[in-house]
């Protein structure tokens, strides 16, 4: 332990993991917060921290807090002026600003933690949860890079605790609704499906912010950078553009993708894709020269990825298009019924007929519509009347292995893989080869790239690889999870 610039003690990596290591291995049979890692009495309540608990994270703590079996018991968050709104709604909550600080001083008091940082805070905060045996409910996407993606799902198994993402959609009776039509052959065989989405909302494809500025007092913008890269503070970034930059956010894909592409991973038999490639716009700079923006992502995109159905059936294609981009209109869609919902929707081309869905696997309905007439499939699947929020507090409370959730790491974690692959097509797409004999050559990252799910690795674009596991900050390392 160490004290900063001001005098406080600061908690080292090594040091943390050593006194969470410690505190595991001394539990006694003595008062309820230390009867053992992830275990909650039943007749007690849920004692949750939230990380991140500005905005979406402040939401969340709410939507948990309508339970009468929980407790909210100590909030972080790096920015006073975000966090002020939960810090007023839950009074007796202890506040911090470094949730290791956190997680140390209240892991006896704590059953259970919220997760809603900026993507790249997402898999270090969650872990650290983890390995003091708490409960993790983490935003979507669930990590920033793909090695994160599956050390989480791994984790999970490890640690054994309760886990859920925050795609609430995957509790909808929607999916439900749609896997009940899928499974009784109202599709047939399908082998193509459309995702698009209105995102990006915030811009992208912009020059990196230069200039320089004063960090506000209310925030700690070196806790904020977390495990990135150390860059100046700037106003661009806060509080909610960071998702357009690869530093901190997942663009598009990330803030969309895991509520939208949903519906297909729990309708069709697939898990990790084989090829991705993509295709994003050119930019043009103000002197009419083609512009490179890397450090952060395009105004639209499409992506192309393919699935080997795991019942060795063939393959199934998925398309992603963000940016307002559309695919083609469907023949059976009749003249004034809506494609998808305000925030995009994903399309179903099977061999019997096509189905069309929602955001969230909201309405799900076959096309055309005059199909939706037909007598529907009996409910065979169990609703979730309680809402993926509840569902996972009243998990967190039964026990591991006790209850289910609809988002556990080990369906979120490949999930979030196959987004992320797509954003590594895109980080891919502007690599140069130098002295290539060839345009296609100079550009290899614009062509199908193969992905290797066993080893975690494009085979046929070494350079690709970089964006699979990001380079960490000093003493922000995943080292002490493996």
């Amino acid at each position: 332990m160490s004290n900063d610039l001001n005098g406080k003690k600061k908690f080292s990596r090594r040091e943390f993991v050593k006194d969470a290591s410690l505190a595991a291995g001394s539990f006694i049979i003595v008062p309820r917060h230390v009867l053992g890692r992830g275990f909650v009495a039943p007749s007690d309540k849920l004692n949750i921290a939230g990380i991140g608990v500005g905005g979406k994270g402040g939401g969340d703590l709410k939507e948990f807090s309508t339970s009468p079996k929980v407790n909210i018991v100590a909030l972080c968050d790096v920015d006073d002026r975000r966090s002020a709104e939960s810090r007023q709604r839950f009074p007796k909550a202890k506040y911090y600003k470094d949730f290791r600080e956190m997680l140390e001083k209240e892991k006896k008091n704590i059953d259970a933690c919220s997760i809603s940082t900026p993507d790249h805070i997402h898999a270090i905060a969650t872990l650290s949860a983890m390995q003091l045996g708490k409960h993790v409910y983490t935003q979507k996407p669930l990590t920033h890079d793909i090695f994160e993606a599956r050390l989480l799902a791994d984790a999970a198994k490890r640690y054994k605790v309760v886990t859920q993402m925050g795609n609430q959609g995957g509790s909808s009776d929607g999916v439900r609704q749609a896997k009940e039509m899928y499974d009784a052959g109202m599709l047939g065989e399908v082998s193509q499906v459309y995702v698009w989405t209105n995102r990006p909302v915030w811009p992208q494809a912009l020059p990196t912010p230069t200039g320089h500025f004063d960090v506000p007092s209310e925030l700690n913008w070196d806790l904020w950078l977390g495990p990135a890269k150390y860059i100046d503070y700037h106003p661009s970034y806060l509080p909610f553009n960071w998702r357009g930059w690869n530093a901190f956010g997942t663009g598009a894909l990330g803030d969309m993708a895991c509520h939208l592409m949903d519906p297909v991973f729990r309708l069709l038999p697939i898990d990790f894709p084989t090829s991705v490639e993509c295709s994003i716009p050119t930019t043009w700079s103000d002197d009419g020269k083609q512009a490179k923006y890397p450090d952060g992502y395009p105004s639209a995109s499409i992506i192309n990825l393919d699935y080997p159905r795991k019942d060795g059936k063939g393959n199934i294609k998925l398309t992603w298009m963000d940016g307002g981009l559309l695919p083609m209109t469907p023949d059976e869609l009749l003249d004034g019924e809506p494609f998808g919902g305000p925030d995009g929707g994903a399309l179903f081309i099977g061999s019997k007929s096509k189905m069309l869905v929602n955001c969230y696997g909201e309405n799900p309905r076959l096309l055309p519509s005059s199909l939706m007439k037909q007598e529907m499939p009996k409910q065979v699947l169990p609703r979730v009347p309680e809402g993926h929020y509840i569902q996972w507090v009243n998990a967190c409370i039964a026990g591991y292995g006790k209850a289910t959730t609809s988002s556990p790491f080990d369906y979120a974690g490949p999930f979030t893989e196959s987004v992320l692959i797509g954003n590594l097509a895109i980080r891919s797409w502007s690599l140069e080869v130098p002295n290539a004999k060839s345009r296609r050559d100079r550009f290899p990252g614009r062509k199908k790239l193969l992905w290797d799910a066993k080893q975690m690795r494009i085979t046929n674009f070494d350079d690709a690889n970089q964006f699979v596991k990001a380079e960490r900050r000093s003493g922000w390392g995943l080292d002490g999870f493996k």
